[in-house]
């Protein structure tokens, strides 16, 4: 492995429809072409973390991993994800045998062991947001896909996350099917857009951003009438964000892991040890709210 400004970060979004996949260089620009494969349901953790292990041998090699995955997300654990408990994908029927088995499943050590690299697992909008933020001011990332994702940071640092997508909006609908992908198909784009517009106006009042970012596949879909209606400090970014997030995410987390540091967890540590180097390197964070 090089110096550090020749990292190598294997970067995974993944969503409830899609999963892609790519590999990044220290300035977060893409050193291999991105993969997307469509996400397989029904998707049990053991499922999950092998199609997570067959991109990463689709791709050159990296030193380390950054894995976003949609739910609340806290110190790579599970505390709950809406897609991947149902049998057939986003708004099909929630399985209860997957909900238990996702409820409390530790990605992060998994991942570690079946990659076999320092391996770091947050909501996909935290992601998205690493990778769009300015690091000035309160910024606020919400990605419009399956469903609704967010993400806050203040002066870049990432607040705790809050699950608005599973918050009701009107007549007990969630965020998530009141302006996720299903509505935008059921209503086309201008009553979709129509919804959004509301949906982000009902929560600036709670938030006060200074900027915010619009991200996700359907960002770009919004109307531009909907979208002037929000007011200025508000910028649709790309899609990819919620890849080349992936660097930008280990700055946001001060992880202190050097290169020299990487090679030795690899060639000498167990899975487990290399879990326990990773846990102290996270505990030994500047500023221990971000976790």
């Amino acid at each position: 492995m090089g110096s550090i400004d020749r990292m190598q970060t294997l970067a995974i979004d993944c969503g409830g429809t899609g999963i892609k996949a790519s590999v990044l260089d220290a300035d977060g620009r893409m050193t291999a072409s991105r993969i997307r494969v469509r996400t397989p349901y029904p998707l049990p953790p053991s499922r999950f973390i092998g199609l997570i292990e067959e991109l990463a041998n689709r791709l050159p090699p990296a030193d380390r991993a950054t894995v976003g995955m949609p739910g609340m997300i806290r110190h790579g654990t599970v505390v709950s994800t809406p897609h991947y408990i149902t049998r057939r994908g986003p708004h099909s029927t929630v399985d209860p045998d997957l909900e238990r088995a996702w409820r409390g499943f530790d990605v992060r050590n998994a991942l570690t062991a079946a990659l076999q690299l320092p391996t770091l697992v947050l909501n996909d909008a935290e992601v998205a947001g690493a990778g769009a933020v300015s690091g000035f001011g309160f910024e606020v990332m919400f990605t419009l896909g399956t469903g609704l994702g967010n993400a806050i940071f203040d002066n870049g640092v990432l607040l705790p996350h809050l699950e608005i997508s599973r918050s009701p909006i009107r007549r007990g609908r969630l965020y998530d099917d009141y302006i996720g992908d299903k509505s935008l198909k059921r209503h086309g784009v201008g009553p979709w857009s129509l919804r959004v517009r509301d949906a982000i106006l009902g929560l600036k009042p709670m938030l006060q951003w200074d900027q915010l970012y619009l991200g996700g596949g359907n960002a770009v879909k919004i109307t531009p009438r909907q979208l002037a209606a929000l007011g200025p400090g508000v910028s649709v970014v790309s899609n990819d964000v919620g890849i080349i997030g992936g660097v930008k995410a280990w700055e946001i987390f001060h992880l202190r892991s050097t290169p020299s540091q990487t090679v030795g967890m690899l060639s000498k540590e167990s899975p487990d040890e290399l879990q326990r180097l990773i846990d102290a390197m996270l505990d030994s964070n500047e500023d221990p709210g971000l976790l």
